[in-house]
């Protein structure tokens, strides 16, 4: 058998930035064949690229990417914060917003299957990815913007992100709305364009308070309030959501004397559209119970 030499242990890692012992395993399978030994690292980092795919991914970071009237938001999942830190991960986020951008894909998959310039497919170096730092990473969710307005953008640390089309001359403006939007998390323009089930769903929680309030005041002797009085409490309280999801409704955070859509106004600029991620919003994150996993490892060391 070959001898395994740490230059050789060196050498297959710089060409497959594969981790240390993993080289040197595959290196002695292969009696020291580079050529083969890179051969065992893609199986081997393809099976646990596969083992890790059944794993949820929760956490991450979102990606912004903008070149004159093109630009794309995508949000790029990992399962722990940690590796969202990973500057390789991050490189990924960011070769996956630039792709959406200059290729317009039709979806995740198409996305996936885009050549990264290196040779490989985005989705041959997420798996590389995964296969090198032992943790699951997905691709969730894109939008791309194509138009003859104006592009703006703003990230929140790494985990919100916004993407705002606009006209006006004022760049800054266009910045402005973006970081609202990661504070204040409207969910639509305006308040025509809030979704019915979110309204359904305030008016029947208002429902529920303005039922609460009524039976309370019959078991303290009370009259109950007339069916036309609650009826306008439950339309203000509806009324009431709309302005604090709506975009244009909200107060401005730099100046809360103003409405968006009053800033807006007196600065010659309207906003067409926007898109905002938050990591992770609506995934079902993992609760692990770390004794028992700590036993549980142990047991398998054992046997």
């Amino acid at each position: 058998m070959a001898a395994i030499t740490a230059a050789m242990v060196g050498e297959l890692r710089a060409k497959t930035d594969a981790p240390m012992m993993e080289c040197k395993k595959a290196l002695t399978e292969a009696e020291g064949d580079m050529g083969r030994a890179e051969e065992i690292l893609r199986v081997k980092l393809g099976g646990k690229a596969s083992k890790a795919s059944a794993r949820i991914t929760a956490e991450g970071v979102v990606a912004t990417y903008i070149a004159g009237g093109v630009g794309a938001i995508v949000e790029v999942n990992s399962e722990t914060d940690f590796v969202a830190k990973n500057d390789d991960f991050l490189a990924l986020a960011q070769t996956a917003a630039k792709l959406v951008a200059e290729n317009n894909p039709a979806d995740v998959a198409a996305l996936l299957a885009l050549p990264t310039g290196n040779g490989q497919t985005l989705d041959e170096v997420r798996s590389a990815l995964i296969g090198k730092i032992g943790e699951n990473m997905s691709i969730r969710r894109f939008q791309r913007f194509e138009t003859s307005a104006k592009l703006a953008s703003y990230l929140h640390g790494s985990r919100i992100g916004v993407i705002v089309e606009f006209d006006g001359a004022d760049e800054q403006v266009g910045k402005d709305v973006a970081m609202h939007i990661a504070a204040m998390k409207p969910v639509s323009l305006s308040a025509d364009q809030v979704p019915a089930e979110l309204i359904e769903k305030e008016r029947s929680v208002a429902k529920l308070k303005a039922d609460e309030d009524a039976a309370a005041a019959v078991a303290a002797g009370k009259p109950a309030q007339p069916a036309d009085i609650v009826a306008k409490r439950l339309e203000g309280s509806v009324q009431k959501f709309l302005k604090e999801v709506s975009l244009l409704n909200q107060a401005f955070v730099k100046n809360d004397k103003q409405s968006i859509e009053q800033m807006l106004k007196e600065k010659s600029t309207t906003v067409k559209a926007f898109t905002m991620y938050v990591v992770g919003e609506g995934i079902e994150k993992k609760v692990d119970d770390f004794a028992a996993e700590v036993a549980a490892q142990m047991a398998a060391n054992k046997a």
